[in-house]
């Protein structure tokens, strides 16, 4: 009888690592298509953000490009918002610290639907509700006013800690540039995070190692950068902010984190899709000519 039980039993084992092996395989294949549609999705923004640049004569590209991928994992994946109900209180917050970059905000927020698409094409122009730095009381979709750099994370802190008084269980995201460590208030924000212990905020840094004047290493070094932020009782995760495999992981690490808030170092490429702009500082607000814009434009033309 015992023999009999234990041989049920082995059966009933092997079946059960069958369908474990099988969901898995599912699971993984459903993984790899998620990670598709969104790299599918990143080649849209940036298609996007190039189009809203040119015909406006005015923007920044670079930056634009060196984030497409975390913006569109984060709003096609992990943010949980309502374009139907932009003020929803249990929304999920993003702030786009390096608001110059908000061309591939505005094109990801139309993509999902919190304003019609029409808007792209007036962006910086008079009266419209796509300006040049992000205005949370002209676009829908916006939860902050950015422009100002190293501001972001201490309104990040203050929606983060407003969610633990609260007892709310939302998320806040903040999307930093990596020029925005030489803000001494980028620092005291970090200070304040870890005071509080907010383990709902979650900061990325967008690290494409350039800004205006030249690479971070000529201008302000940032090395060690991971050492700063757990200097700063934060924990730390390193990642390629271009393989979308590694940002979702990453942020599913943050989200399960408790007791303190998670900062993502994403290395990035500014102008990351765009042959004659990647790693080139004077891409950081130029305009492209007309030819190179159609030369952008069949680079980015990937799927």
């Amino acid at each position: 009888m015992q023999k009999i039980q234990g041989i049920e039993i082995m059966k009933i084992n092997k079946k059960s690592k069958k369908e474990f092996a099988d969901i898995t395989k599912k699971a993984q294949a459903n993984r790899k298509e998620i990670i598709s549609d969104l790299e599918k999705i990143s080649s849209e923004l940036r298609i996007d953000a190039i189009n809203m640049i040119f015909k406006a004569n005015s923007g920044h590209p670079g930056g634009s490009f060196s984030a497409a991928d975390i913006v569109a994992t984060l709003y096609f994946y992990f943010l949980n918002i309502s374009p139907e109900n932009p003020g929803w209180e249990d929304r999920d917050r993003f702030i786009m610290s390096k608001g110059h970059a908000c061309p591939i905000w505005y094109a990801a927020l139309a993509k999902k639907g919190f304003f019609d698409r029409s808007h792209l094409d007036t962006l910086r122009k008079i009266n419209s509700i796509l300006q040049g730095h992000p205005d949370m009381k002209k676009t829908p979709g916006i939860d902050m006013t950015t422009g100002s750099l190293g501001n972001g994370l201490g309104a990040g802190v203050g929606m983060a800690l407003a969610a633990k008084l609260k007892n709310k269980s939302y998320f806040t995201y903040v999307l930093i540039g990596c020029a925005e460590h030489n803000e001494g208030v980028l620092w005291e924000a970090a200070m304040s995070a870890a005071k509080f212990k907010l383990d709902n905020l979650i900061a990325i840094v967008d690290y494409n190692k350039l800004q205006l004047d030249g690479y971070n290493d000529e201008v302000m070094p940032l090395e060690p950068i991971e050492d700063k932020w757990k200097a700063f009782r934060w924990n730390v995760l390193r990642i390629n902010g271009h393989d979308i495999g590694q940002i979702i992981e990453a942020i599913e690490k943050a989200k399960k984190t408790k007791g303190v808030s998670t900062v993502i170092i994403a290395d990035t490429i500014k102008g990351k899709g765009v042959s004659f702009m990647e790693d080139k500082c004077q891409w950081h607000g130029k305009v492209p000519s007309k030819e190179e814009y159609k030369q952008a434009i069949k680079e980015l033309t990937i799927f």
